[in-house]
């Protein structure tokens, strides 16, 4: 999806749906996660390893993983090259991004992933600070406002 990365759920104000509907079907198999080449750079080595830790392996289906693996191997001869190529390293990282593994990739596939359930939106967290911090006083000759209690 082309354009600005979407803000999260709980900051968006529209909640207008999505001009695509979404289809939904069951995994096919057990998802198997192929082995890092051992030869790879040592950056491409971790970076396959930290998907299998990340919290999008759970979308991962075979083919995901295969294509992971061939960007793992792109990476690898890239950063294995005595010459940078700028070429490679757009490819890599768009194929990066295909496979959901930035905030922002993320937020345009609208997959969210969280660490723990907040209490409360830093949104709203910040209102709440801001309030405490704000002492609204009445002008001295004002007259008390509400109600009054008879003695």
């Amino acid at each position: 999806m082309p354009g600005p990365v979407p803000k999260r759920t709980e900051v968006r104000r529209r909640r207008n749906k999505s001009e695509v509907p979404t289809i939904k079907a069951p995994s096919m198999s057990e998802v198997r996660v192929p082995e890092a080449d051992p030869r790879w750079h040592p950056i491409a080595l971790e970076w396959f390893g930290s998907l299998n830790t990340s919290g999008m392996r759970q979308f991962f289906e075979d083919s995901d993983w295969a294509y992971a693996r061939y960007v793992a191997e792109a990476m690898h001869r890239g950063l294995d090259s005595d010459r940078f190529s700028a070429v490679l390293f757009a490819a890599v990282s768009s194929a990066m991004d295909d496979l959901g593994v930035t905030e922002g990739s993320r937020r345009r596939l609208r997959i969210e992933l969280q660490r723990g359930a907040p209490e409360e939106s830093p949104g709203k967290a910040a209102v709440r600070r801001l309030r405490g911090q704000l002492r609204v006083l009445p002008p001295p000759n004002a007259k008390p406002r509400g109600r009054t209690k008879l003695a």
